[in-house]
């Protein structure tokens, strides 16, 4: 008699299916922002705006390298550069293509460097190091731009809060990282830190289910997974000289995500702008780790337009250069990213 084939669910056929959904989710929300930016191409130098692909390759590739240099100088994993581009590719679709915030970008590194023997733990405190890089860097050449533009004199009186807002939102990121720290620094604190996170999740199930699952996870699992983070803060901090790479590699991505708003400034005859768009996206900065469209785009633009003077003109200028920079960023990103990210999601067993 043969032998019945146990159902298997389709996990992977339905997270594709997901994926495709959120991204037509993604491009519904941000069409008027593509009409507006191919309504806008005949008052931009075309061949300025091919720099962007070459570019942002780069700019992917620069992200990556974060994690890869620390990988394989600490920890002696080996990558091939179209490993680690197919990686930054697929990365980079999930962050920004793909509305889950920084989350999103965690969980999908930490899966997609599992076959590489990287533990959980490992490939989040890359991640959180990532954040609180790019964090620095953009809360400094904020400062730089603001003292830039303060010696030019070209700041208007009445945005002279935004210098404040900046320091302060910026400040604020730097103490949630810090508490970050003070946790993963200590076994005690982790443990009392894992129980919480236990205890909540528990009672998000419970409500979730209408109380037909109590339990989501295990205490030794969340254990075991912040005590990987504390390895890896223990090693950073023995061995300080690890983090040099990462960090230079951290600091051209920053740069290069400046760059990508300066190249589409650039094309509009407007390259003089660079300071404002340097402290918009400082600011800017802060909300894309947390949520991944909106507020990130009001916020950049509202910053420039009182920064270069408040008027029409000004805030047009503001719309159309970060409109322009996020929908073309946006069309690049799904086009190199899908397929790689797809074909990984397909490709795993588990």
């Amino acid at each position: 008699m043969a032998r019945k084939k146990s159902f298997k669910f389709p996990w992977r056929t339905l997270i594709s299916i997901a994926t495709v959904a959120l991204v037509g989710y993604v491009v519904y929300e941000n069409w008027d922002g593509f009409v507006a930016t191919f309504n806008n191409l005949d008052q931009a130098n075309i061949f300025v705006l091919v720099l962007l692909i070459p570019e942002q390759l780069f700019m992917y590739f620069a992200c990556g390298q974060i994690f890869f240099s620390y990988l394989e100088k600490k920890l002696h994993k080996m990558f091939g550069w179209k490993e680690k581009l197919k990686i930054s590719t697929e990365l980079n679709f999930v962050n920004r293509a793909v509305p889950a915030g920084s989350l999103g970008g965690l969980a999908y590194l930490t899966y997609r460097l599992r076959q590489f023997d990287i533990t959980a733990g490992q490939a989040s405190f890359l991640y959180i190091f990532r954040y609180a890089i790019t964090t620095v860097v953009n809360y400094l050449q904020a400062l730089v731009a603001i003292l830039i533009l303060l010696v030019l004199g070209v700041i208007p009186e009445e945005a002279t809060w935004i210098i404040w807002v900046s320091l302060l939102m910026n400040m604020g990121v730097f103490i949630v990282l810090g508490l970050v720290i003070y946790v993963a620094s200590s076994k005690k604190r982790i443990d009392f830190f894992g129980r919480i996170v236990e205890k909540v999740m528990n009672l998000v199930t419970k409500i979730i289910t209408l109380g037909h699952r109590n339990h989501m996870v295990r205490h030794d699992k969340i254990q075991n997974y912040l005590l990987s983070i504390h390895d890896c803060v223990k090693m950073a901090r023995k061995d300080k000289k690890s983090l040099v790479r990462p960090t230079i590699w951290g600091v051209i991505y920053s740069l290069c995500e400046i760059g990508v708003y300066w190249i589409v400034a650039i094309s509009l005859g407007r390259p003089e702008i660079l300071p404002v768009i340097m402290v918009g996206e400082a600011i800017g900065s802060v909300f894309d780790g947390i949520v991944p469209y909106g507020p990130y785009e009001l916020g950049m633009v509202g910053v420039m337009g009182i920064m270069l003077g408040g008027s029409e003109e000004a805030v047009a200028m503001s719309l159309i250069v970060v409109v322009m920079a996020r929908a073309l960023s946006l069309i690049f990103t799904i086009a190199t990213g899908y397929w790689p990210y797809n074909q990984a999601i397909r490709g795993k067993n588990d």
